[in-house]
């Protein structure tokens, strides 16, 4: 006779925590696959609804700026507009009290010139007379 018993051997206990270990760690992998799946389908739905906001967004920021570009170049026309307008009346001015310098001086050299030549008529008369009159 054999010494081999014809039973099924019965696992020890550490052949039994290994066997229920595996078993978890398999679950557990599953189960980790399962949620990766699970929330690549969930980001994929999340950027599919987002992509009509995301549009959104993008087109009211594109006109914000152009809006905002518009009136920087308006702002900066009038700017310019306004600085020409006022160098314009700051030339007209200027040309105007130049003029007025211009013809105050040439009323005061006119007058001047006049006074010089009646100074002058009068001392040649006065000369005149004095050279006539004999002195004793």
């Amino acid at each position: 006779m054999s010494d081999k018993a014809t039973k099924p051997e019965e696992k020890g206990f550490f052949e039994k925590v290994k066997e229920t270990i595996e078993e978890l760690w398999d679950g557990t992998k599953d189960k980790a696959e399962d949620i990766k799946d699970a929330a690549e389908e969930k980001i994929n739905d999340l950027n599919k609804k987002a992509a009509p906001a995301k549009k959104a967004a993008v087109k009211k920021v594109t006109a914000a700026k152009s809006a905002v570009k518009k009136a920087a170049s308006d702002t900066v026309a009038k700017a310019k507009s306004t600085a020409k307008d006022v160098k314009t009346k700051a030339d007209a001015k200027a040309k105007d009290i130049t003029a007025k310098a211009k013809t105050a001086a040439a009323d005061v050299k006119s007058k001047a010139d006049k006074r010089a030549k009646a100074v002058t008529a009068k001392a040649k008369t006065t000369a005149a007379k004095a050279k006539k009159k004999p002195v004793f």
